[in-house]
């Protein structure tokens, strides 16, 4: 017995220290190989960017934004941070990492001037990319989420390949591309994070198998599948925190926000909580008329054209509000106002169109897309209530807008509008709160229902409540976030 256990922990060692051994020499390979790839990449550094007037290479600041032409809320933080740093940071050179390549930089800087009212005070460099189709999700019909990171991580690289900054920041949300350019570029890197990748929100969608638009129906009916797809997103979120960890600085853009990062991320720094800036003033100057009796009630909803913002819970909630007030002279009308970011939102829009016709509203549905800024301050002015029903919205710079222009903002009783922005003012009621189509529609009969000096009151509170969402407030605490990038 002892001489065959001998023998058998001989044979054993003869496989296991091999495999060990090739184990290291393997690591130690990876090891050289990546250091070899960074040392590369500091080569590249030095050639890529022109010396500025003192003969200095400048201090180079990148933004990692494919769809900076959006023309959404996160494309306002973007620009709004770029202008920020660029007013303290003046001899830092800027960069832009887009996928527009269908249109020129000069387009997109009027873009953001049209769409944003903001102008920046130096010259930006783009850096376009042409493999911005990997992080499309049409191009996942399964394992989107993975398959968008991993895809993210090629986009990262070419972007690397073209410029190597001292400062890298993920404006986006494509935590993947943290360690890229961390451990690779050697860069500095920060992160704002308007919406996590995954949430525990959605794990518990999975877990408790809740249909949603991002969990079909057929995997909520069978048990297998959703098993296997919790296990899926157990690991991905696994993942989801490593990279996260990689960010030097951690912004997000609400409470809902910070408590899904802090759950997830293992980082051994806090986020800071830096609230999207918001075009606050342009939106109160806005004079607060009394309504006159006969004035037709018209519902507006500013939102990008993606399926999680939900516009067909709008288009049916407001299907039924008309069925409620059938009768009623002037019945109120519906207009969308949003932006779309590519042929797939175009489709959206179309679909939103068709169920319009189905539920026979088409007449009193508008859809205005990419419309200029000044046209879409007329439609809030003139708009009674501003609607809202994208489930746990991150933030919501379209709800912030609605009240400082003076409707009365109806929005999903989740996330940040729940946590942050439909809050009491001094005690005093802001807005209202919902979370499904009759839910919604009654609550948009009961506003309606309100006497018009009732509905002043709660305009001019949530008004009042706005003003903290100020531009001028996120250019300070942005600036206080990042600040340590730059030492």
């Amino acid at each position: 017995m002892a001489a065959s256990f001998w023998s058998f922990l001989r044979l054993l060692c003869s496989l296991i220290i091999p495999a060990l051994i090739l184990s290291v020499v393997l690591c130690i390979c990876l090891f050289l190989f990546l250091w070899g790839i960074r040392l590369w990449l500091q080569q590249r550094k030095k050639k890529h960017l022109l010396l500025g007037k003192d003969g200095k290479r400048p201090h180079v600041v990148a933004f990692f934004h494919p769809y900076c032409n959006a023309g959404g809320g996160g494309e306002r933080v973007l620009w709004c941070a770029l202008r920020a740093l660029q007013n303290k940071y003046k001899d830092a050179s800027y960069i832009i990492y887009t996928g527009d390549t269908d249109v020129t930089a000069e387009n997109i800087l009027q873009g953001a001037y049209r769409r944003f009212n903001i102008r920046l005070n130096q010259p930006v460099k783009f850096v376009f990319l042409k493999k911005r189709y990997l992080v499309e999700a049409s191009l996942y019909p399964y394992f989107t989420l993975l398959g968008q990171s991993l895809g993210s991580v090629v986009l990262g690289w070419e972007a690397l390949m073209n410029c190597v900054p001292d400062v890298y920041i993920d404006s986006m949300g494509y935590a993947f591309t943290l360690p890229l350019f961390k451990y690779l570029g050697g860069c500095r890197v920060g992160c704002y994070v308007h919406y996590p990748t995954i949430s525990t929100d959605m794990l518990s969608v999975v877990r408790n198998k809740n249909a949603r638009f991002n969990n079909a129906a057929i995997i909520t009916k069978n048990p297998v599948l959703s098993k296997l797809k919790l296990v899926y997103y157990y690991l991905f979120a696994f993942a989801y925190g490593l990279v996260g960890s990689c960010a030097d600085v951690v912004m997000v853009n609400s409470s809902w926000t910070l408590g899904h990062v802090v759950s997830l991320w293992h980082c051994g720094i806090y986020p800071n909580v830096v609230y999207p800036p918001c075009d606050v003033q342009t939106f109160l100057d806005i004079p607060l008329c009394k309504e006159k009796s006969t004035t037709e009630h018209t519902i507006v909803s500013v939102s990008q054209f993606r399926p999680e913002k939900d516009h067909p819970l709008q288009i049916r909630a407001f299907a039924k509000l008309l069925e409620k007030t059938a009768g009623q002279l002037p019945p109120p009308k519906l207009i969308l106002i949003g932006g779309c970011r590519n042929q797939e939102d175009d489709q959206r829009v179309n679909g939103l169109k068709k169920l319009c016709q189905e539920l026979g509203i088409e007449e009193r549905v508008e859809f205005k897309v990419n419309i200029p800024f000044e046209e879409l301050k007329t439609h809030l002015g003139n708009a009674t209530i501003g609607l809202h029903t994208m489930w746990n919205e991150h933030f919501g710079i379209g709800i912030v807008e609605c009240m400082a222009a003076g409707t009365i903002i109806l929005a999903h009783n989740s996330g940040g509008p729940k946590l942050d922005i439909v809050v009491p003012y001094e005690g005093n009621i802001t807005g209202f709160l919902s979370e499904n189509e009759d839910d919604y529609a009654d609550t948009m009969a009961r506003i309606f229902s309100l006497s018009p000096a009732k509905r002043l009151e709660i305009r001019q509170n949530a008004r009042h409540s706005v003003k903290r969402f100020a531009e001028q407030e996120f250019e300070e605490t942005f600036l206080l976030s990042v600040e340590q990038l730059f030492k």
